[in-house]
């Protein structure tokens, strides 16, 4: 049987046939749930020809549903809509697969569950040891600890996840500027920030280098392109001033300002983590398009430590399409 998985997200979808081949495009679940269907049917065209689909998600939490059991089934009826007659399966946090009617049921069981898809596959590729995988996505990190490739977290939901440290809700594309600061550098001091979405983590990380231009991306804060032109207009807007105002070498360390607050942030949690570890953690495991702000963290907070990447085990497509990869290679071993 070939499977397809998909990770539904509340900014992006991801898919991945667990073969290699991969896909993430973005998707504001959040102002369009209705059209969830097309979206998956447009994927279905890109992707390998599959018979069967897993599904992990996290958009039930888009605050276009009611609450999130009614987000997860709502996200459900859509996928079944626009899978056509394909058999489709869910995966839960106790590390299995239900049909969409069990799925509806208990819909908890199944709310933001691609973390633990994903640490359950890299727990596969990494069976010894006491490590830490480091997933940095346009939204959130996930900091789930694995013993000898077994999940070892202290949290199962979003809220005892975000309570243990082990859920960081930043990432390195969504991230509102002004939530990881109050003040930025001016002219030799600090000026308070404007408390408004002009700039978000995207442009951080177009100004420092670390994303490249992308033109077709207009998913950002004024809706105007990915570009470290347009990052430096919106970076600016957060002193209220405009792009002529502030040099290159000013934007360039308001940006690293924000970075290394996100940074500190980051490391308020895999500390948590790592402290509650039965045994000293041996390596990190990383994935996602965060993954460069991952190795920073790590050099920052523990150089000497063995870091791996999900890119190693297969492509950069994978890695940051990883809890997707994960439910089709999953979904193949236990529903046969």
């Amino acid at each position: 049987m070939n499977w397809l998985g998909f990770d539904i997200g509340g900014a992006h979808l991801k898919a991945a046939d667990g073969r290699g081949f991969a896909l993430e495009r973005p998707f504001a679940l959040w102002r369009q749930p209705a059209e969830l269907h097309q979206e998956i049917s447009r994927i279905l065209t890109l992707a390998p020809p599959c018979d069967a689909i897993a599904v992990t998600m996290t958009g039930e939490l888009a605050d276009c549903y009611p609450a999130r059991p009614e987000g997860v089934r709502q996200i459900l009826q859509q996928v079944e809509r626009g899978s056509g007659d394909r058999l489709l399966r869910v995966y839960r946090t106790a590390g299995d697969f239900v049909n969409v009617a069990n799925a509806s049921r208990e819909p908890n069981t199944v709310a933001a569950s691609n973390w633990h898809a994903m640490a359950q596959w890299a727990g596969r590729k990494f069976p010894c040891g006491s490590a830490v995988l480091i997933d940095i996505g346009s939204t959130t990190t996930d900091l789930i600890p694995l013993t000898d490739g077994q999940v070892n977290a202290a949290g199962a939901t979003d809220v005892t996840r975000l309570q243990c440290g082990e859920l960081v809700y930043t990432g390195v594309r969504r991230t509102p500027v002004a939530t990881l600061v109050s003040t930025l550098p001016y002219r030799g001091t600090c000026c308070a920030v404007a408390r408004e979405t002009f700039a978000t983590t995207l442009d951080v990380y177009l100004l420092l280098g670390y994303l490249p231009d992308a033109m077709d991306d207009c998913a950002t804060a004024d809706a105007r392109p990915a570009t470290r032109v347009a990052a430096h207009r919106r970076m600016a807007r957060m002193l209220c001033l405009d792009e002529n105002d502030l040099t290159e070498e000013a934007i360039r360390a308001m940006a690293a300002t924000v970075m290394d607050a996100q940074l500190r942030l980051l490391e308020q949690g895999i500390t948590c983590v790592l402290k509650r570890q039965a045994a000293e953690t041996s390596f990190a495991i990383l994935s996602g398009g965060g993954e460069f702000l991952a190795r920073e963290l790590l050099q920052r907070l523990s150089p000497e430590m063995r870091v791996e990447s999900l890119c190693t085990q297969g492509n950069l497509g994978v890695a940051q399409c990883a809890p997707a990869h994960a439910v089709a290679v999953l979904a193949r071993e236990f529903c046969r």
